[in-house]
C-alpha cells in the first residue's frame, strides 16, 4: 500500500479521506497561493505547489496537494477576509450559478499528476435576513467562496451540477481517476 500524505490543513479533506478508509499522514505546506488568474489555472497552480513543497521534504510516499477556487466567470473569490467581505461574496453569488473548481496534485518519486474537477452551484435568492443568520453561523471562516455546503450553508443552495465531495473540498472522482491504486480494484 502506497503512504499517502495529505498537503493541506482542511479537516473537510480529511474527513473525505478518512469516510473512504483511506490511512494517510498530513504535513500542512507553507506556500504563497495565486488568488487570481484564470480559475482552472489558478486551482491546478496552488495545489501543484502545495504538493511540491511537501514532496520536497516526504522521503517516500504519495502526496497529494488540493486547492478549491470559488468563480463566478472570471472573478474568482477565495476565503473572506472578514464578515464585510463574506456578506459581499453571498450578495453577488445569490440567485446566480458559479463554479466550484478543485485542482488536484499528485507527486510520487518526481512524477506528477494532475487533473481538475468543476462543479457548478446554483444559490437560492438570498434575503439579506438569511445572508445576516448564515454570517453568525461563522462557518464561512476560511472557506472558498464563504459557504460550506456540507453544513449551515446547505440553506443557500437550490441546486447543484457535478460531484459534491468536491464543493467539500476533496473531489473524490478526480482522485479516483488520478491514483486509483488508493482503494482495491
Amino acid at each position: 500500500m502506497t503512504r499517502l500524505i495529505l498537503a493541506s490543513r482542511s479537516p473537510q479533506r480529511r474527513a473525505i479521506l478518512a469516510q473512504l478508509g483511506i490511512e494517510f499522514s498530513v504535513q500542512v505546506p507553507d506556500v504563497e497561493e495565486l488568488e487570481s488568474g484564470p480559475p482552472h489555472d489558478v486551482a491546478l497552480e496552488n495545489a501543484y505547489r502545495k504538493a511540491s513543497a511537501v514532496a520536497e521534504v516526504a522521503s517516500d510516499g504519495l502526496v497529494i496537494g488540493v486547492d478549491t477556487v470559488v468563480s463566478l466567470g472570471a472573478r474568482l473569490y477565495g476565503k473572506p477576509a472578514g464578515a464585510d467581505e463574506a456578506k459581499a461574496t453571498l450578495n453577488a453569488l445569490a440567485g446566480r450559478r458559479h463554479a466550484v473548481i478543485s485542482g488536484v496534485c499528485l507527486i510520487e518519486n518526481g512524477n506528477v499528476r494532475s487533473a481538475a474537477a468543476q462543479t457548478l452551484v446554483e444559490f437560492r435568492a438570498l434575503s439579506d435576513g438569511l445572508i445576516d443568520w448564515y454570517l453568525a453561523t461563522e462557518e464561512w471562516r476560511g472557506r472558498a467562496g464563504g459557504y460550506a455546503i456540507q453544513g449551515a450553508g446547505a440553506a443557500l443552495v437550490a441546486a447543484i451540477e457535478g460531484d459534491y465531495s468536491n464543493v467539500v473540498g476533496l473531489p473524490v472522482a478526480t482522485l479516483l481517476e488520478l491514483a486509483p491504486e488508493l482503494l482495491p480494484a
